[in-house]
């Protein structure tokens, strides 16, 4: 078969070290679907794969054993599994749409769990609606809490809820509950003073820990959803790292304006004679210098007074060169 390759990646199909089969992946944002989607994936399978899917680490599919002959029709299968999750999708003859820019995965977040501080399914999808179809070289992941269980700090932009624990001292019994937990499972932000809880604001991380511990509501989360920007994690072959704090207490609207204006960045500074012309952001920034990142980076955003903005960030981790 006379196949472009490029082509069948911008349709999100891989090529696989088997001639003329290959899989089809399907990004899933924040990795949260009805049951339905499962049954269409199960009827692809089973019908053009081979009958496996594997669940790939950014929380998507990849239908395997499909053969290449059969793209067209498997394409015009998917496209329910495009509707039901609304993917965006330029155009829908084009089959099922694929870029650069991974799937935006997620933790369960606050629909369940109770240690999240916000709905991470519910962000996912607004920020799928943002960034693509985006042919650009990005890893974004929302974690509820700063127990990251999504490993945010493994991407290029990780997303981290936090709130600003509001605290009513006529419903606090002074147990010490909450500054126990706080001692133990976080960072010791709280300490008992007179029998009224003292809350450090710097030491403080917004985790939410005395919310879940204390017996009586004297601490809730507050109305408002902050956030924790960090970023240029990464893995791989060229010096792996983790990413690091750029804005905490910052707002949604100021984290999307933050990954639009690096899209703007990338493309004004990208080396297109990289590797599949997708050089990864972390290696162009190291490239630029910080400083200049930074400038495009917070273009045209005014914070609110609660925003730390990071002066510097120095990335640790292993360097080969």
């Amino acid at each position: 078969m006379d196949i472009n390759t490029k082509k069948l990646k911008k349709n999100a199909f891989r090529v696989s070290k088997e001639r003329g089969v290959t899989a089809s992946r399907i990004r899933v944002p924040g990795g949260h679907c009805s049951a339905k989607i499962l049954g269409l994936v199960q009827e692809i399978s089973e019908t053009y794969g081979n009958g496996i899917v594997h669940i790939t680490t950014r929380q998507g599919f990849e239908i395997e054993g499909i053969h290449m002959k059969d793209m067209e029709v498997v394409n015009e299968m998917l496209q329910p599994i495009i509707e039901e999750l609304e993917i965006n999708q330029i155009d829908k003859s084009s089959g099922y749409p694929a870029a650069g820019t991974r799937n935006i995965s997620a933790c369960i977040g606050n629909n369940v769990c109770p240690f999240a501080n916000y709905n991470t399914a519910e962000l996912a999808k607004k920020m799928e609606k943002e960034v693509f179809p985006n042919d650009l070289h990005f890893k974004i992941a929302l974690t509820g809490c700063p127990n990251d269980c999504i490993k945010a700090r493994m991407n290029d932009f990780g997303i981290i809820g936090m709130t600003e624990p509001q605290y009513d001292q006529n419903r606090c019994v002074s147990c010490g509950a909450c500054v126990k937990a706080c001692e133990k499972m976080s960072t010791g932000a709280l300490q008992m003073d007179n029998y009224k809880v003292v809350r450090n604001k710097e030491k403080c991380i917004g985790c939410g820990v005395c919310i879940t511990k204390c017996p009586t509501r004297a601490f809730t989360r507050s109305k408002e959803k902050y956030y924790k920007l960090v970023i240029m994690g990464r893995t791989g072959k060229v010096n792996p790292r983790l990413a690091e704090d750029f804005l905490i207490w910052v707002d949604e609207e100021s984290i999307t304006k933050v990954i639009l204006n690096t899209y703007k960045f990338v493309e004004k500074y990208i080396d297109r004679d990289a590797p599949g012309g997708k050089e990864h952001i972390g290696y162009i920034i190291d490239r630029v210098g910080f400083d200049e990142y930074k400038k495009w980076a917070l273009e045209g955003i005014e914070f609110g007074p609660k925003v730390i903005v990071k002066d510097r960030i120095y990335w640790s981790g292993i360097h080969y060169k």
